[in-house]
C-alpha cells in the first residue's frame, strides 16, 4: 500500500483486552474520522453514556473510541473544520492524552494535541512526522517541535504548521529545536539486546554525565543547571525527591548522599503518592524531580503541585526538551544517551552520578565535609570508569551464577546503608525482566520477617561491600547459611571472610562507601539480564511494561 498520509500506534492495554477490536486506530461512527491515542480518558464512561443517548454505537471497549465519537458529534453539531472540532471536544475531556486525528473528507491535514502525555512533531523537508518521543525520528528529520501541555497543532500538506492553546484557542508560535539524536545511538551494535549494550555503556555514560562538572585536580564541582538556584539549595531547610520506579531508587541513594555529605534533611517520595496525599510543601523547600524520560506522569503532576505551592523545582532528566525539563525552575541533564531497554540501567547510574555531584557540591559549599575528603571523593570519581570496566569483565562468571538460579521462583536482596537502595534496585530488575518474584530489604530487617522464607530453594543476594557494617553483614550471611539459604555475595576486592561462607561471590573493586552504588548495581543488572535470557524472556520489552509511564 502506498500513501502520503497515515497513522498507527502500538500501545499497552488500558481499557479492554489487547485484541484486534481494541487496537488503534479507532474510527468514528461514520468512519469519517480516524484517531490514535496514548493516555487515559478518565471521564470516558460519562461521555460514552451521553453519546449512546444520542445514537452512537461502539464496537470496542476502549476509552479512545469514545473520544473519536465525541469529536464526530462536535463536528456534526457545529460544522467546524476538524482542527476546531478536536479542540472543542477536548475541552470536555478529563484525563491524559496525546492524539493524532485525520478527517477522510479533509485528508491534507493531521491534527495533534497533548495533555500530560508527550508529543513531538518532526519537521522535515516537505513532511511532518508525529511521535510520542524523539527517538523514532532520528535519521528522518533534523528539527522537532515539542508540544507543551494542552496545545493543539495542525500540520498540512502545503507545509504550514499551526499551533494553538486548547483552552482559549490562542495562537502560539512553534519553537523549532535541533534533533540531537544520531541513528547510531539507537542500534545494538553487535549486542544481543539493548539492555546488555546499555549495561556495557556505563563507563562511557558515567564520563558523559560528569564531564565538565567536576575537576579533581583543581578541586571543584560545578553543576551549571543548579547554579541559578544554588542559594535556594544552600538555604533549604528540606529537600524532597519525587520519582517513580528505578528513579525512586536513585533518589533513595540521593537521600543517603545529601544527608551524609551536605547534612540537609531529605525525603524521598513516590510521586504517585505525593500528588494525592496533600503533602506539606514549604516555599523554602527544593523539590528534586527525577525521571529518565522527563515525561513520567505521576512525577510531573507531583512537581506541578509543588510548584503551585511555591517550592523551587530542580529536574534531573535524560531526554532533552522533555516536559519535566521545561516545567522545572532549573535542572541538569544526565546525558547518558537514548535508553531503549525498558528496564533502566545506564540512566540509573547517570542519576546517581548526578546526585553524587550535587551532594558533594552542596556539602563542600556548606562546610559539612572537609576539603581533604571532598578531594578524596573527587579523585575516586576519576577512577570509577576504569573500575566499572573491571566489573563488566566479570560478565562471564556472573552468567555462570545466573544459570544456577533459573529455577528459582523467589529471591531476596539485602544491603545496608548506601547499598540498601541497590538491594531494592536489584530486586526490581529481576522482577521486571525475568518475572521471578524478588524483594529488597535492609539486611538487618531480614530477622523481622523475611527470614521465615529462607530455605534451600531461596537465593539471597547480599551486597556486602560496606566497611562500616561489615561484621553485621557477615552475621546476616551466617544466619542465612544456618537455614540452608543460597548466598550470592557482592564483596570488595580482597575480601576473605565472606568468601569462605557464601555460595557464590562477585568481587568488585573497592571504592569509598558513598560511591559504592555506582559499582555494586552493575553485577545485579548483569545477573538479572542473564537469568532472563536463560528463561527466554523478552529482555528489552518485558510484558505489561512501558519505557515511559505517561499515564497513571
Amino acid at each position: 500500500t502506498e500513501g502520503t498520509v497515515g497513522m498507527g500506534h502500538t500501545r499497552w492495554a488500558t481499557h479492554g483486552p489487547p485484541n484486534d477490536v481494541n487496537a488503534h486506530p479507532h474510527q468514528s461512527g461514520s468512519n469519517r474520522l480516524v484517531l490514535v491515542h496514548n493516555g487515559i480518558i478518565e471521564n470516558y464512561s460519562v461521555l460514552k453514556q451521553a453519546l449512546l443517548n444520542k445514537g452512537h454505537h461502539f464496537v470496542s471497549d476502549t476509552d479512545t473510541e469514545v473520544l473519536v465519537h465525541l469529536i464526530e458529534e462536535v463536528q456534526q453539531t457545529t460544522g467546524e473544520p476538524i482542527e476546531e472540532a478536536v479542540r472543542l471536544a477536548l475541552t470536555q475531556v478529563t484525563g491524559a492524552y496525546a492524539i493524532v486525528v485525520m478527517d477522510k473528507m479533509d485528508p491534507d491535514k493531521l491534527v495533534a494535541a497533548r495533555k500530560q502525555s508527550p508529543l513531538v512533531i518532526g519537521v522535515g523537508k516537505n513532511e511532518f512526522l508525529i511521535a510520542s518521543d524523539q527517538s523514532p525520528l532520528a535519521g528522518l528529520v533534523n528539527n522537532v517541535v515539542f508540544l507543551s501541555d494542552q496545545e493543539i497543532a495542525t500540520v498540512r500538506r502545503d507545509g504550514t504548521f499551526e499551533l494553538k492553546s486548547i483552552g482559549d484557542n490562542a495562537s502560539r508560535k512553534p519553537v523549532l529545536k535541533e534533533l540531537e539524536l544520531e541513528l547510531s545511538q539507537l542500534e545494538k551494535v553487535g549486542y544481543e539486546h539493548y539492555m546488555l549494550k546499555e549495561i556495557f555503556e556505563q563507563p562511557d555514560t558515567f564520563i558523559n554525565c560528569t564531564r565538565g562538572r567536576y575537576n579533581a585536580n583543581e578541586g571543584w564541582v560545578r553543576l551549571g543547571g543548579a547554579e541559578s538556584i544554588l542559594d535556594k539549595f544552600l538555604q533549604a531547610e528540606r529537600l524532597v525527591i519525587a520519582a517513580c520506579g528505578t528513579s525512586w531508587h536513585a533518589g533513595l541513594v540521593g537521600e543517603y548522599l545529601l544527608e551524609e555529605l551536605a547534612r540537609i534533611p531529605t525525603e524521598v517520595e513516590y510521586a504517585s503518592e505525593m500528588r494525592y496525599r496533600n503533602p506539606i510543601i514549604n516555599k523554602t523547600d527544593v523539590i528534586i524531580g527525577i525521571s529518565q524520560s522527563g515525561e513520567t506522569a505521576d512525577t510531573m503532576s507531583a512537581l506541578e503541585l509543588a510548584k503551585e505551592q511555591g517550592a523551587t523545582i530542580y529536574g534531573i532528566v535524560n531526554v532533552v526538551g522533555s516536559s519535566i525539563a521545561r516545567l522545572s525552575h532549573a535542572g541538569s541533564y544526565i546525558h547518558v544517551g537514548p535508553e531503549i531497554g525498558v528496564a533502566s540501567t545506564k540512566a540509573f547510574t547517570g542519576q546517581v552520578a548526578l546526585l553524587t555531584l550535587l551532594a558533594l557540591h552542596l556539602g563542600y559549599r556548606r562546610g559539612t565535609i572537609p576539603r581533604s575528603y571532598f578531594l578524596q571523593l573527587l579523585e575516586e570519581l576519576d577512577a570509577l570508569p576504569k573500575k566499572m570496566e573491571q566489573v563488566l569483565k566479570l560478565n562471564d562468571s556472573i552468567k555462570k551464577i545466573a544459570k544456577k538460579l533459573v529455577k528459582s521462583t523467589n529471591a531476596l536482596f539485602l544491603g545496608r546503608g548506601f547499598n540498601f537502595p541497590i538491594a531494592l534496585e536489584g530486586a526490581l530488575k529481576l522482577k521486571e525482566i525475568s518475572y521471578i518474584h524478588a524483594e529488597g530489604y535492609p539486611a538487618a530487617e531480614m530477622k523481622h520477617g523475611p527470614i521465615a522464607l529462607i530455605d534451600k530453594n531461596m537465593p539471597v543476594v547480599v551486597i556486602a561491600t560496606n566497611r562500616s557494617a561489615y561484621d553485621k553483614i557477615t552475621s546476616n550471611i551466617q544466619e542465612i547459611k544456618a537455614r540452608n539459604g543460597i548466598v550470592i555475595a557482592v564483596v570488595s576486592e580482597g575480601d576473605s571472610t565472606i568468601k569462605k561462607i557464601a555460595d557464590h561471590v562477585i568481587e568488585i573493586p573497592y571504592t569509598d562507601e558513598p560511591l559504592t552504588p555506582l559499582l555494586s548495581v552493575i553485577p545485579l543488572q548483569l545477573l538479572s539480564y542473564h537469568i532472563a535470557v536463560y528463561l527466554g524472556r523478552n529482555v528489552d520489552q518485558p510484558r505489561n511494561l512501558a519505557k515511559s509511564v505517561t499515564v497513571e
